[in-house]
């Protein structure tokens, strides 16, 4: 996994991504299986706004000018003129995934996710385990794939061990038990079964050439910039690890 593609370029990874593991998929599994991305759309709003209340003056105030018996004058003050600020509008972000379905009842036999950062936090995180506790209380088989350093896991009842990305697998008749992968930086991504229906043999998916792919085809060397850290920032020794790809690549950190 190249750590630099988990910032603003992950919105067009995600969906190639996506499409490319339905590509490859697609002629393992003819002529009784069909893959198909599906799209919808989250309403994101960002989670750092914090709405205050200020004290509040009166833009009216009654004034004694003069003694008991005299007159009162209502003295008005003005606002002040507007400012302008912008409002937060939530955003609708693409969401991608990839199911398999048999071609004679076309019932969904297997689910891909590769999450994105709008699964992983807020109200997307909760919408997503409501996905997620659907897919596992049907007979589907269920594939997520998490290439994102920050944001919350999918949970388990034992804590994961330490790495930057996984890849999990739950299948129908091995629940509650999941196979897990745990990808160390330096490691190439893993070639992972794809379970399907009772009596079928897995097919397999090759995550590092999905991956490298599409960052050929789509010339993604051009639009990240190696001679920064990369947007998600890398700490110790993984940092290390980055530079000297950086370098080994001919590129050098600023």
């Amino acid at each position: 996994m190249d750590p630099y593609l988990e910032g603003s370029e992950w919105v067009s990874v995600h969906a190639e991504l996506s499409s490319e593991i339905a590509r490859q998929l697609a002629p393992k599994l003819r002529p009784k299986y069909i893959v198909r991305t599906i799209r919808r759309f989250i309403m994101e709003t960002p989670d750092d706004i914090a709405i205050a209340t200020s004290d509040i003056y009166p833009d009216v105030m009654v004034s004694k000018i003069a003694e008991q018996g005299e007159r009162y004058e209502n003295v008005v003050a003005l606002a002040p003129a507007p400012i302008q600020i912008a409002t937060v509008i939530p955003a609708r972000v693409p969401q991608v995934s990839i199911e398999i379905r048999d071609v004679a009842q076309r019932e969904l036999v297997t689910a891909i996710e590769v999450l994105s950062p709008t699964n992983k936090r807020g109200e997307g995180y909760g919408e997503y385990l409501d996905k997620r506790r659907r897919l596992l209380y049907s007979t589907a088989h269920l594939i997520e794939i998490d290439l994102l350093r920050k944001g919350r896991r999918v949970p388990t009842q034992a804590p994961l061990p330490a790495a930057p990305y996984f890849v999990f697998l739950s299948h129908a008749a091995r629940r509650p038990i999941m196979d897990v992968w745990a990808i160390q930086f330096p490691m190439a991504l893993p070639t992972i079964p794809i379970p399907l229906l009772p009596g079928d043999l897995d097919s397999a998916l090759d995550l590092q050439l999905a991956l490298t792919t599409i960052y050929d085809a789509l010339s993604y060397d051009l639009s990240v910039d190696y001679t920064q850290p990369p947007e998600i920032m890398l700490e110790g020794e993984a940092a290390l690890w980055g530079r000297q790809c950086v370098q080994a690549a001919g590129l050098l950190l600023s």
